[in-house]
């Protein structure tokens, strides 16, 4: 049987919980209780998340004995003042336990413990420049769902930790089981840890049906020129109204916001799909692979071949630890 051991602190985020469903659920596809969860704080007894719930822990001075541990995280890891008890034990952990994992924040505690000196980790978004300040010794990944870096795991903020539980559990029993449980939990797809964080259309959020509907109709004909007047119609505004409303509502011009949506697209193409950059460029709507190109120097500070160099490493990193 795989333990596993979920270290909790006070103000502790819920959502991390929410992953103890995909060990649950993992036992039952496999037929057989293959993972045991506990519950871990550093005195034992109640601990209260952020929003109040109080759950029962055993102490850290119980038996220590688990395969992997889980490092739950806060809200505001800044503002978090982690005790010795807790650095200590997690050091100790990382030397013992297979895999040592840190949700959301909880990497900050890793960190803090010294595990991840020398590796590549991400957390959530915005605590990750804050991360990589207080750490320079840590290749911090601001725009990834997961990063496995040998026995360390971490993940991006929120549901990206679902991912890495899914994750670890195609690692230990197969990619059959792990999608059969990714089915079970409804969720849309098993993300492999090498997708972006963010999203373009959750980053420029209009205020008003007649903007969003725009963009959605953007979205879906990427691969047409989309001119300010063919997006002005599906408004059903003015060409001169449209772009007034639509840099008041996102803060973008319309052709910004399209060239986003194009670079969202190319990049998870390149990044999930074996075409060609010049496919890849024709399919998301740029003129040609140098006009791509371009795009991603602004947009990323690089090219895409070195996007597609880095989602293969990723991949080859993850397949070398499978075993």
């Amino acid at each position: 049987m795989h333990r596993i051991g979920y270290l909790l602190t006070d103000g502790f985020q819920v959502l991390s919980l929410a992953t103890q469903t995909v060990f649950e659920f993992a036992n039952q596809v496999a037929e057989e209780p293959f993972y045991s969860v506990e519950n871990f704080s550093p005195d034992g007894g109640m601990v209260r998340s952020s929003l109040g719930l109080a759950l029962e822990t055993r102490p850290l001075q119980a038996p220590r004995l688990a395969d992997t541990w889980i490092v739950v995280g806060v809200n505001d890891p800044v503002k978090e003042d982690t005790s010795g008890t807790v650095l200590d034990f997690v050091r100790h952990a990382g030397r013992q336990a297979r895999r040592t994992v840190g949700i959301c924040t909880g990497g900050f505690i890793l960190a803090e413990a010294g595990l991840l000196a020398g590796r590549r980790a991400t957390t959530h978004w915005a605590y990750a420049q804050i991360l990589q300040k207080r750490h320079p010794d840590i290749t911090v990944e601001v725009d990834r769902i997961y990063i496995v870096d040998g026995p360390i795991w971490t993940s991006a903020g929120m549901t990206a930790g679902l991912d890495l539980a899914v994750g670890m559990v195609e690692k230990d029993l197969g990619a059959d089981i792990a999608r059969s449980v990714a089915h079970k939990l409804v969720m849309h797809q098993h993300r492999s840890g090498g997708q972006s964080q963010h999203s373009e259309m959750l980053g420029i959020a209009p205020k008003s049906d007649r903007i969003q509907s725009a963009l959605n109709y953007a979205r879906q004909n990427l691969n047409r020129p989309l001119s300010v007047e063919e997006l002005a119609e599906v408004a059903h505004l003015s060409s001169r109204q449209f772009t007034r409303v639509f840099t008041a509502e996102t803060g973008h011009s319309p052709a910004k916001a399209v060239e986003g949506l194009r670079l969202e697209a190319a990049r998870l193409m390149i990044e999930q799909s074996r075409h060609s950059l010049d496919v890849i460029a024709s399919e998301s709507g740029f003129r040609d692979r140098r006009h791509m190109r371009e795009a991603f120097i602004r947009g990323f500070g690089v090219p895409p071949q070195a996007v597609r160099r880095d989602a293969r490493r990723v991949f080859a990193d993850w397949t070398g630890h499978r075993g």
